[in-house]
């Protein structure tokens, strides 16, 4: 029978990440090990205080894992059921699959995307870059030290109170730039969104390509009455975790942010793909701040989104696998996916 192993990740940030909802300087991510047979596959959970998931919380519920018997699982299909009976933090559910696909495909030689029956990713994958919440004076600081040029696609946190000062700033040093713009629930009902995007949208040089969750989930009201009234797609973020009803989706959003972390695993996340693909949506494929073995796991479903949005590791200041490199804005795997993994992180564990 395999074995599993659960290490804590500290992973110190380059700068303040601040979104609507938090901001934070380090991180700390959970490495999932499987291994057996001579070979080993890796997992990662990035933890969401969104849906109330802390790096203690998912160490307890591995423990509870172990003790109930996850050493027991043979296949993955006793791994998902095994999963389903005991119901984990979607972060950890997904650490847990993920090393599971990832051990089962060096065993059988085959890519990770050859083993879960999807498109293999492209040689260089377009994703776009985050610019956190800050004061309108420290962006083109920022911009220049980032070198946010290069990027395609620039998405910007906002929150209620400074959004439009922000992306005046965005809109004066990026003119015409395609901008993803991400509330993170930011807003707290139609009105006062309809009222800020007034102003927003005349902002000179501004080029809106989407806006990501710029009310709570909970205002499915709200959403169905702006929906096509705002000149720009609207996407869905935390509306769709590891389950959502995608007809009522559809009739809110022009497209669902599918992030594995929030989906549970790959076998999920690629439902959601393909059921936001059968009702009509626009796919997005995001994620959370993460190393590049989440950010590698991530790219093995690429081929299924309409954008990427798998900036993650950037943000880490020391990355310690080295899975997947970026270069003028487009991600490439370094790591051979068909080879047993033999990784271990440069960062202490916390």
């Amino acid at each position: 029978m395999p074995t599993w192993t659960l290490t804590l990740l500290s992973l110190p940030l380059r700068y303040t990440w601040k979104i609507a909802r938090n901001a934070s300087t380090v991180k700390t991510n959970l490495l999932v090990r499987v291994q057996g047979h001579g070979y080993e596959g890796l997992g990662e959970a990035a933890p969401n205080v969104r849906y109330n998931e802390t790096p203690e919380g998912l160490q307890e519920e591995f423990a509870r894992l172990q003790a109930a018997g996850l050493g027991r699982c043979a296949t993955l299909s006793e791994l998902t059921s095994f999963l389903h009976q005991h119901a984990p933090a979607h972060a950890l559910r997904f650490a847990l699959e993920s090393a599971w696909v990832h051990w089962e495909a060096a065993r059988a030689g085959q890519t990770v995307a050859q083993w879960l029956g999807v498109p293999a990713p492209a040689a260089a994958v377009p994703t776009a870059i985050t610019l956190p919440i800050m004061e309108p004076g420290l962006v083109a600081q920022f911009a220049q030290e980032q070198q946010l040029e290069r990027f395609e696609l620039l998405k910007i946190k906002v929150n209620q109170e400074g959004a439009v000062d922000l992306l005046r700033e965005v809109a004066r040093l990026f003119p015409g730039r395609p901008l993803l713009i991400d509330g993170n629930e930011a807003w707290t009902d139609a009105d006062s969104l309809r009222r800020s995007w007034e102003q927003i949208q005349a902002l000179p040089g501004l080029r809106v390509r989407l806006l990501e969750q710029p009310l709570p989930a909970a205002c499915t009201a709200d959403y169905h009455s702006v929906k096509g009234r705002l000149g720009c797609p609207v996407f869905a973020d935390e509306s769709v975790t590891d389950e959502a009803d995608f007809a009522d989706i559809a009739r809110q959003f022009d497209g669902v942010n599918m992030k594995l972390m929030k989906a549970g695993g790959y076998l999920n996340g690629l439902r959601i793909l393909r059921e936001t693909r059968a009702h009509g949506l626009q796919t997005m494929l995001g994620c959370m701040v993460e190393t590049s073995l989440g950010i590698y796991s991530a790219l093995q479903v690429s081929a299924l989104a309409d954008i990427c949005d798998l900036d993650g590791f950037l943000v880490v200041r020391e990355e310690p696998f080295g899975l997947v490199t970026e270069e003028n804005g487009r991600l490439t795997l370094q790591q051979p996916a068909t080879a047993p993994y033999h990784l271990a992180p440069t960062v202490p564990p916390a």
